[in-house]
């Protein structure tokens, strides 16, 4: 009985997006560059640090730790950070490599995040001043093979890095408000 192993190489593409809805999309935003929406979030703490944030319908679990007092039920906030910009980051590849055409066979993100917390969440810990506290450098790593030459690829997250709103949001300051509710 002869052992031989046969292997094919895959040729699958991932599940596209409808392109011609983002290019009109794509249309509609060129016209009306100014536009802006608004995201809506509602977080209800559970107890300890445990919270469920309600977002159209959809719920966001998060949690901390043991070693920082959590039950480890659900991914830290800086996790879920990290998170929403792999999310965003992916959403950037697919629509850009969509726009060129360019069909996607594998996308992953690794993403890496150091954070530094001295102030114990401003509970008596070191008094550091906002900029020494939260994530202080964030590493991306893409895993992506498609349709086109690794250069091509490339063009395509540098791309999608460049007008992310999640990584340009990470990147840049932004107005930020927080207020006690009537």
């Amino acid at each position: 009985m002869s052992n031989v192993s046969t292997q094919s190489t895959a040729t699958a593409h991932l599940r596209p997006i409808d392109r011609e809805g983002l290019l009109g999309f794509a249309e509609k935003c060129r016209n009306n560059p100014n536009a802006r929406g608004t995201n809506t979030v509602h977080t209800v703490v559970e107890g300890q640090y445990r919270t469920i944030s309600h977002v159209r319908g959809h719920e966001v679990v998060v949690d901390e730790p043991l070693h920082l007092f959590g039950e480890d039920t659900a991914p830290a906030p800086a996790e879920v950070v990290l998170s929403a910009l792999g999310g965003c980051l992916a959403v950037g590849i697919t629509a850009i490599a969509t726009w060129k055409q360019i069909p996607l066979k594998k996308l992953e993100l690794h993403l890496e995040g150091d954070i530094g917390n001295p102030a114990a969440w401003g509970a008596g810990g070191h008094e550091a001043a906002p900029e020494d506290m939260g994530i202080q450098a964030v590493r991306v790593r893409v895993d992506i093979e498609g349709d086109a030459p690794r250069e091509t690829l490339d063009e395509i997250v540098q791309r999608a890095n460049f007008y992310s709103p999640i990584g340009n949001t990470v990147r840049n300051p932004i107005d930020f408000e927080i207020t006690l509710a009537d």
